[in-house]
């Protein structure tokens, strides 16, 4: 009997693991534009590719439909989610209200001590900046900005914007595009700023700072969609 279930916890690690590799290939993958919105994702095409069973295939596909990645169609077919374009408003909303929330709230609670997690994500998104690195770019920021959420110290306020931060990925890559990768050094010192602001305690110009920023990442991408989405663009470019 301990053999038997020995196999079978064996078994349980293996498929966890299989479903794992496939859910970070794919979700990177979706991110990253490598996989376009619209493109079909057939569980036997995708078995073929992973070498591995369709269950955690199967698995891999509804952790990503959780994150709204992926969507199931009536006839049950499933297909990298579109971006809806016509809800950015509304997100664009959310998203400078969280950043204004969080980093206001790290203000009212910073300590030298609490300060090195958000330093070192802040190296590590100038780095990535340096390299012109966009996904690299686009993980450092989240994490970047999720620290300050956490600082901040409501865990309702930092699962929400990690959520919305996940949304605008593919969002932020397209824009990334239109400076060939080579973001303006602007973003790296606006975060320098904001880690002043959070570390003197100056609640009032960590909100400042943090509405600003939101806003010109908002508007530089509004623009940029207004100015490029008129004409039809290839989503699937490298």
């Amino acid at each position: 009997m301990a053999h038997i279930e020995a196999e079978e916890s064996d078994f349980r690690r293996a498929r966890g693991t299989g479903t794992q590799s496939v859910y970070t290939v794919l979700r990177k993958e979706i991110l990253d534009m490598t996989l376009p919105p619209g493109d079909a994702l057939e569980e036997v095409r995708l078995s073929e590719r992973f070498g591995m069973s369709r269950t955690p295939v199967r698995e891999a596909l509804l952790r990503l439909s959780g994150e709204g990645l992926v969507t199931t169609l009536p006839n049950r077919n499933t297909i990298v989610s579109q971006i809806d374009f016509a809800a950015l408003p509304t997100y664009f909303d959310a998203l400078t209200l969280m950043y204004r929330v969080t980093t206001r709230g790290a203000a009212q609670r910073a300590t030298p001590e609490a300060m090195g997690n958000i330093r070192k994500r802040q190296e590590e998104f100038a780095a990535a900046v340096t390299a012109r690195d966009a996904m690299a770019m686009i993980e450092a920021n989240r994490e970047f900005h999720v620290a300050i959420a956490e600082l901040a110290g409501n865990s309702y306020y930092t699962a929400f914007f990690s959520r919305l931060l996940d949304e605008g990925r593919r969002i932020l890559r397209l824009y990334y595009r239109t400076f060939d990768d080579r973001l303006p050094r602007q973003y790296v010192d606006e975060h320098e700023e904001m880690i002043a602001a959070i570390e003197e305690r100056k609640v009032e110009l960590a909100d400042k700072l943090a509405s600003k920023h939101a806003e010109q990442i908002v508007k530089q991408i509004q623009d940029y969609l207004a100015r490029d989405l008129n004409d039809p663009i290839d989503l699937s470019a490298g």
